[in-house]
């Protein structure tokens, strides 16, 4: 077998997986959830404004403003980050992460010259920089 068709058969684990059946189902649900989809477009928009005001020239910005809209986007925030299907969303994308990220560290180690039916992704923490990590487990 060739590392394309290797890189297939892995894609069909995955897809087969719990972790992945888990996320997407998570993620139709939320995007059929019309009141979180509105808060994160009020979200949005919040941070598209907040993002202008913090553009303009020192002179022109408004402190007020931009307190108002902080606020605002933190409330919003809260708000979506409450709702069920969101924190449900959350805890299946964190679970995904962590398995593609064991899988990419495999796949990194086993480029580098590691063993791969012995290396093993890292529990947690890679311990060094993040500046380019896709995430840690």
């Amino acid at each position: 077998m060739n590392p394309i068709q290797a890189a297939r058969e892995l894609g069909k684990a995955i897809q087969a997986d719990e972790r992945f059946k888990a996320y997407f189902a998570a993620k139709d649900i939320n995007d059929a959830d019309e009141a979180l989809q509105n808060l994160i477009g009020e979200f949005n928009l919040q941070k598209e404004n907040l993002t202008m005001e913090f553009s303009k020239a020192e002179n022109e910005k408004n402190q007020e403003k931009i307190d108002g809209l902080n606020t605002k986007m933190r409330e919003t925030y809260a708000e979506i980050m409450s709702n069920e299907n969101m924190r449900a969303y959350s805890a299946a994308k964190a679970e995904f992460d962590r398995m593609l990220s064991g899988i990419n560290q495999i796949v990194a180690m086993c480029c580098e010259g590691a063993d791969p039916d012995t290396c093993e992704p890292a529990a947690k923490s890679c311990g060094s920089g993040c500046g380019s990590c896709g995430g840690c487990g």
